[in-house]
């Protein structure tokens, strides 16, 4: 009878100290971006990724993309996102779908990272049901919940084909009907402000378990079930890449997100229309760029592939925590977010 409760207390020990996340009005990170364009290496790469983000907003015809990859919501970035968000700094937002449903929605849903302890066996947190992300912690359990809200939410809608974009508004449609623990996440901001949020990659997340059960259920039984329509997605966002015309892209990490708000422009030409690259673009990643990987490949090489303009671009080789806060610091204090017209790009999709 002692080892269950040992066990209670030992993880209750190692999910003592929940991670804060931080958020862009709470500093003024101008001045560091002023000091760093006066310095060489990564910080003047980071003030020219700045300014030419602040160029994006300022820009009244540019329509301004977030991609999200990697574990940065988890890390602490989390309320950055929803902020950009909230005061209209973005118009579309592409990501992972463990950015989207296992940081956010699971937080929404009040549950909460935490920081890693050193030295900790993964095997003894198997056993404890903690998950890791490098120092941080989940609660595999809680994970679990999340898993199931999924599962019920799928359950609840009309059997048939949906955009991760359409599916992910139906859960921040959950959320502000008053089932949100923690309010304000980035899936509830976003379905507020029509901001539509695209996962490719959707069920590579906690959502592809409650979907997989809600779709082995439904044909046990004999009934029809929902899916999710990856080619929607492509067709969906190339859409809005048509009636944007300009766009800019602040890309957090790179992989699935990052090729699928770029391939936009392609597929938009292969569709018999003519339109412009991605008129500014940032990147902030840590990947090597010598082994040809979509995360690492830089904004220059796209230009080959008719993606990205090379005038206004600019790669930023740093953890995407450490820099993020300065750059989405420096464009809210600048405000000209302020004067921003909101483009509402869920709305096209609204029957």
């Amino acid at each position: 009878m002692n080892a269950p409760v040992q066990n209670t207390n030992r993880k209750a020990e190692l999910l003592a100290n929940t991670v804060e996340h931080v958020a862009i009005d709470q500093y003024d990170a101008r001045p560091i971006i002023d000091s760093m364009r006066k310095m060489s290496f990564t910080s003047r790469d980071t003030a020219r990724a700045a300014d030419i983000w602040q160029m994006s907003l300022e820009d009244a015809d540019c329509s301004t993309w977030l991609t999200l990859a990697g574990s940065t919501s988890a890390g602490g970035c989390m309320h950055i996102y929803r902020d950009m968000v909230k005061f209209g700094m973005i118009d579309a937002i592409v990501a992972t779908g463990a950015s989207i449903v296992d940081m956010d929605f699971f937080e929404a849903l009040g549950f909460k990272h935490y920081q890693a302890q050193s030295n900790v066996d993964d095997r003894d947190l198997r056993d404890l049901y903690i998950d890791r992300i490098y120092d941080t912690y989940i609660d595999e359990e809680e994970l679990q919940a999340c898993d199931a809200t999924i599962y019920e939410i799928a359950n609840a809608l009309e059997p048939r084909p949906y955009s991760s974009r359409e599916f992910i508004y139906e859960m921040g449609k959950w959320l502000a009907a008053g089932n949100a623990k923690k309010p304000d996440s980035l899936i509830e901001v976003a379905y507020r402000e029509g901001v539509p949020i695209f996962c490719p990659a959707f069920v590579d997340s906690s959502a592809g378990f409650g979907l997989v059960k809600h779709q082995v259920e439904r044909m046990k039984a004999g009934k029809p079930y929902l899916t999710i329509d990856a080619v929607a997605d492509f067709r969906e966002l190339t859409e809005i890449k048509l009636k944007a015309g300009a766009t800019g892209l602040f890309m957090v990490g790179g992989g699935v997100p990052k090729n699928f708000a770029q391939d936009t422009v392609v597929c938009a030409e292969i569709l018999g229309h003519e339109v412009d690259m991605h008129k500014y673009a940032i990147q902030i990643t840590v990947a090597d760029v010598r082994d040809g990987a979509c995360s690492s490949s830089t904004l220059k090489e796209a230009c080959s592939w008719g993606k990205v303009d090379v005038t206004w671009e600019q790669m930023v080789f740093a953890e995407a925590t450490t820099v993020v806060p300065l750059i989405a610091s420096n464009a809210w204090h600048l405000g000209a977010w302020k004067t921003r017209q909101r483009r509402r790009w869920n709305d096209l999709f609204q029957k």
